[in-house]
C-alpha cells in the first residue's frame, strides 16, 4: 500500500521569524509607497521604481527581482491581469482601472510577501466589492491560522466568505504557499478546500496567504511574455496577500505594520450573520 505523506513543513526559531517581519515591514512600506503613487497617467514602471527604492533604502533586497528571470521589483497587474503582470514603461494606469501590486523582499536570507489591490480614481461599483470582497476572504484566512488548526481550515474559511458575497471566481490554478528561507515553499494553499484536512499548524510555521478573485470565470491564460496571468474571459481580477506566522498568541501577521492587530479587530466587527455564513 502506498502511503500519502504530507508536504514537510520548515519550522522557524524565534530569530528567524524576527528577520521574516523585518523583511515583512519593509514589503509593507514598499507597498504603501506604490499604492500612494497610483493615480491616472502613472505608468507601472515607476510603482516598480518607488517599490525598488524602499527596499533598497531599507538594506533589503527585492525577492522577485531575478527570481526565474523575472525582470522587475514587483508583480503589476491591471484589470484582467490576475499576477506575475511585468512593470512597463509603456502601461499606464487609466481612471477606472484596478492594479494589483505583489512584492516580496528578503532580510538576512529570510522572506516576507504581500500584495494588494488599489483603485485607480473612481472604479465602478462592482469592482469596488470585488477588491474588498477578496480582502476580507484574506483576513479570514489569516485568522484560521492557528496552532492546532490544520491547513485545509484556512482555504476553507477564504472560501466561505467569497461565497457568502457572491459569485466570484476563485482561481485554483495559483495559490498562496508556505515561505521562509525561500519565497515559495510547501505547502501549497488553495483558497477553496474541506476543512479539517492537510497538516496539522504548529507553531514556527509561516504561510504566504494569498486569494485570487476574478468578476467573472476563474479560468486563467498565460500570455507570451511567460509570466502575465490574465483571466479568460477578460474580467477583472483582485488579488490580497500577507505573509502570516503562526505562534502560540495567536496568528503574526508579518506583512502587516501593525502584526494585524487593525486587519482582525474589522474581522470582529463585522455582522454576526456575515460571520456565521462564512464559517459554516
Amino acid at each position: 500500500m502506498r502511503v500519502r505523506r504530507e508536504p514537510a513543513i520548515q519550522i522557524k526559531t524565534a530569530a528567524q521569524l524576527a528577520a521574516m517581519a523585518e523583511a515583512g515591514q519593509v514589503v509593507a512600506s514598499a507597498l504603501k509607497a506604490a499604492a500612494a503613487a497610483v493615480t491616472p497617467g502613472v505608468s507601472t514602471a515607476e510603482l516598480d521604481a518607488i517599490a525598488a527604492r524602499e527596499i533598497r533604502a531599507a538594506g533589503a533586497t527585492p525577492s522577485f527581482l531575478g527570481y526565474h528571470g523575472f525582470p522587475a521589483t514587483i508583480c503589476a497587474s491591471v484589470n484582467d491581469e490576475i499576477v506575475h503582470g511585468i512593470p512597463r514603461d509603456t502601461r499606464r494606469l487609466r481612471d477606472g482601472d484596478v492594479v494589483s501590486i505583489d512584492c516580496g523582499a528578503v532580510v538576512d536570507g529570510w522572506h516576507a510577501d504581500a500584495a494588494l489591490t488599489v483603485p485607480v480614481g473612481t472604479v465602478r461599483a462592482a469592482l469596488g466589492r470585488l477588491t474588498g470582497t477578496c480582502e476580507r476572504a484574506l483576513w479570514h484566512g489569516l485568522a484560521a491560522a492557528r496552532p492546532g488548526a490544520r491547513l485545509g481550515d484556512i482555504p476553507h474559511a477564504v472560501e466561505c466568505c467569497v461565497r457568502s458575497a457572491g459569485t466570484y471566481g476563485i482561481v485554483e490554478d495559483y495559490v498562496g504557499h508556505g515561505i521562509g528561507s525561500e519565497m515559495h515553499m510547501d505547502p501549497p494553499v488553495p483558497n477553496q478546500g474541506r476543512p479539517g484536512r492537510g497538516p496539522v499548524l504548529a507553531e514556527g510555521m509561516a504561510l504566504a496567504i494569498e486569494p485570487l478573485l476574478v468578476l467573472g470565470s476563474s479560468a486563467t491564460r498565460l500570455l507570451d511574455d511567460g509570466w502575465t496571468v490574465v483571466s479568460e474571459d477578460g474580467s477583472p481580477a483582485a488579488h490580497f496577500e500577507h505573509t502570516v506566522a503562526i505562534t502560540a498568541g495567536g496568528p503574526w501577521v508579518l506583512t502587516a505594520a501593525d502584526g494585524g492587530r487593525e486587519g482582525f479587530a474589522r474581522l470582529a466587527e463585522q455582522p454576526p450573520r456575515e460571520l456565521a455564513r462564512s464559517n459554516s
